[in-house]
């Protein structure tokens, strides 16, 4: 059963950020791309279980100095999820991912498929 929360909902839970993604059926299963840009490789973690997969993460704001104030800001710096539900031959399958300036590639093979 999946559970759809408000993007109010979201925020009182810690996360402020959706990232838009883009999903693609490949001969040997799927690949997802998340748009990520300014996040860190290492602030991020996709998790896949059965057919649920799991991108999250935070950006941070690595341009602030000491002594600076803002003046306008329109990018989140906050935590991010997001879920993606893939159809069931995705289930169990096997999982690569490799990051690319500003976006995340995760490819999920069929079972019985090698990536």
């Amino acid at each position: 059963m999946a559970i759809f929360l408000s993007k109010s909902a979201r925020r009182s839970l810690g996360t402020c950020l959706e990232p838009p993604v883009d999903v693609y059926r490949t001969p040997c299963g799927w690949t997802i791309k998340v748009e990520l840009a300014g996040v860190a490789l290492g602030d991020i973690t996709v998790e896949l279980n059965g057919t649920a997969l799991t991108v999250r993460g935070v950006r941070r704001d690595w341009i602030m100095e000491q002594g600076w104030q803002h003046h306008s800001m329109e990018i989140s710096y906050c935590h991010f999820r997001r879920d993606i539900e893939l159809p069931a031959g995705a289930r169990g399958g096997l999982i690569s991912s490799e990051y690319r300036p500003g976006m995340l590639l995760i490819h999920v093979a069929m079972e019985g498929s090698d990536l």
